[in-house]
């Protein structure tokens, strides 16, 4: 939604959880991802702040807590907790079997850290529409394909199908989605009525990128 977000924001949401996935090493950026400065705050501070005005919980999921503890703590968000991957070998599906078996509520925003100007206005959109839904997953389905890492999750259906895909091998974010998966998906038109600006999945992979965003944010103020 851009750095123009409206003034009055969603209100907290006590059946969610918002899981910032703050990762690691990242080869591509040269450092870890939530370290890296982004108008002034690291990654990590600005998703914090950005998602905690509508979660009933909040947690990061990093490897590097000497690292984020500090960052989360200067974002003066009281009670985020700092979880670490839950296998030792990484990898999206993984990533996201940590964020959905560390929450404690029945759904589960999980929303990648580079994603510099995640929506919460459209991750409560998804929870609404998927607590009057028996679906599964609600989730971003552009031009792009899925936006795994932008979705609002059922915790109680999704966890053990994660679970059995990644036993059976299953790496990608959205390859656990099967004939029985029940998705809701949010199309482009879904998006923009919620989200004008259209830059909320916008991510930065590398410095390059990072500026690139930097520097249109700093164009719209």
């Amino acid at each position: 939604m851009g750095e123009n977000s409206r003034q009055h924001g969603p209100d907290r949401q006590n059946d969610l959880t918002v899981v910032i996935q703050a990762g690691g090493e990242s080869r591509r950026m040269g450092r870890s991802k939530a370290l890296v400065p982004f108008l002034g705050e690291p990654l990590s501070t600005r998703g914090v702040r950005r998602f905690a005005p509508i979660a009933g919980q909040l947690v990061v999921t990093t490897n590097e807590p000497d690292k984020v503890a500090p960052l989360v703590a200067a974002s003066g968000v009281p009670g985020v907790r700092l979880v670490a991957d839950a296998y030792e070998q990484r990898g999206a599906l993984k990533g996201l079997f940590t964020a959905l078996q560390a929450a404690q509520t029945p759904f589960v925003a999980v929303i990648a850290v580079d994603m510099a100007f995640a929506s919460p206005d459209l991750v409560v959109a998804e929870l609404e529409a998927l607590r009057e839904s028996d679906a599964d997953v609600a989730i971003p389905h552009v031009n792009d394909g899925f936006e795994p890492f932008h979705a609002v999750y059922r915790r109680s259906s999704c966890l053990s199908a994660i679970k059995d895909a990644i036993d059976h091998g299953v790496q990608r974010a959205s390859g656990w989605f099967t004939g029985d998966t029940k998705l809701l998906e949010f199309t482009q038109e879904n998006i923009d009525r919620i989200v004008p600006a259209g830059d909320c999945f916008d991510n930065a992979n590398t410095p390059t990128e990072l500026e690139r965003l930097e520097y249109r944010a700093l164009a719209e103020k």
